[in-house]
């Protein structure tokens, strides 16, 4: 596919550890002398100098991810963009988003990243409703993400998005439905909503299997999503991934890179990249990244043609354009047929996609269709 190229930033630190969580993180307490920023930001410049030397093109979109980067604070954060202008470089418009926490941020965070380049703001919001937080161990109060919300935007801050996490034990739809009126009127561009996915090995998944909370249910996932698609859709958002709307000229474009299967360098501890038929990633934990000689690269995979069909197919198929007709193998057109019949996917000229009722089952659809195609 080609052409885009995008720089992701991991940084490893957060306040506390929610118990959803499984992402690559650490508190200080679990850190200890490795939670020093400024060892972080050095061996991150270090990375970002090598890997431009070996593969350098500007970087069309740079998404810095964690972790909590707000907890870098505003100058911690102008280093990490700097890094990457002063090794890829930056394409002319480029997209910059950092994800900030509602908690580590205030008005003149916003006025410094600003001034640094960022141009879009990611922000866990999760839910409006104190129990669902509780349950998902966030530090935030309801309406904090909200304010923050409004404050990026009164800086001037082009695009922001907010994370709902619908599904959780306890949650209503009531709670949804209050969440999603506190999206609407926090003035954002875009809205991420992700069903809670309970992770092995994350206090959720103990409390869980110790019956101290029940487990999500697909049926209700089914409601919830319906729920919040027509309530973002009735208000002017589109969706354009199964999981994502914005409002036009809102759409994140990093994300895209990564599901239109473009390429991507991924920097900091235990970051994945993918360049052409290339997927490796960083050593996972700061103190053995910041030691690292060299490129911190811990393993390296080499993608077979079948690999890349498969993850195109899995990515494209659950955006809104979905994939070139050419893509199905021929084993799979007559069960591909059957689908559109069924209303599930439709035929846009030469490209194959989802209909909004086959959006919940784009997963299933799309591995029954990769299975034709072998069969």
């Amino acid at each position: 596919m080609g052409g885009m190229f995008g720089v992701y930033v991991h940084v490893p630190f957060c306040a506390t550890r929610c118990g959803y969580c499984d992402f690559n993180t650490y508190t200080p307490g679990e850190l200890g002398a490795a939670s020093s920023t400024d060892a972080y930001l050095e061996a991150l410049e270090r990375e970002l100098d090598a890997a431009a030397a070996q593969h350098g093109r500007p970087a069309q979109t740079v998404f810095v991810g964690g972790g909590t980067p707000s907890l870098l604070g505003a100058a911690g954060l102008t280093r990490v963009l700097d890094a990457v202008r002063n090794s890829f470089g930056l394409a002319p418009g480029a997209e910059i988003t950092t994800e900030s926490n509602p908690e580590s941020v205030s008005p003149q965070f916003f006025e410094g990243i600003l001034e640094a380049g960022y141009n879009r703001v990611s922000l866990g919001m999760q839910s409006a409703a104190s129990n669902v937080l509780r349950i998902l161990e966030r530090a935030h109060t309801p309406g904090r993400a909200v304010d923050a919300a409004k404050e990026a935007r009164a800086a001037g801050v082009e695009h922001v998005n907010l994370d709902m996490i619908y599904g959780t034990p306890t949650e209503t739809d009531d709670d949804v439905r209050r969440t999603l009126d506190a999206v609407l009127d926090a003035d954002v561009d875009h809205v991420s909503a992700y069903s809670l996915i309970v992770e092995d090995g994350t206090a959720m998944a103990r409390k869980v299997r110790r019956g101290e909370l029940p487990a999500p249910d697909e049926d209700v996932f089914a409601d919830r999503y319906a729920i919040i698609s027509e309530r973002l859709e009735g208000a002017g958002f589109d969706w354009y991934e199964v999981s994502n709307w914005a409002k036009p000229g809102g759409q994140c474009e990093h994300n895209m890179i990564y599901w239109r299967d473009g390429d991507w360098w991924g920097a900091g501890p235990g970051a994945h990249s993918h360049l052409g038929d290339r997927r490796f990633y960083n050593v996972k934990h700061p103190a053995r990244y910041y030691a690292a000689e060299g490129l911190p690269i811990a393993a390296t995979e080499e993608l077979t043609p079948q690999d890349r069909h498969t993850e195109r197919m899995m990515l494209g198929l659950r955006l809104r354009e979905g994939v070139p007709l050419t893509w199905v193998g021929a084993g799979a057109r007559a069960l591909v047929d059957k689908y559109v019949a069924d209303g599930l996917l439709r035929v846009d000229g030469d490209r194959l996609a989802v209909t909004d009722r086959g959006r919940l089952l784009a997963d299933g659809i799309v591995t029954d269709i990769l299975i034709a195609e072998e069969g």
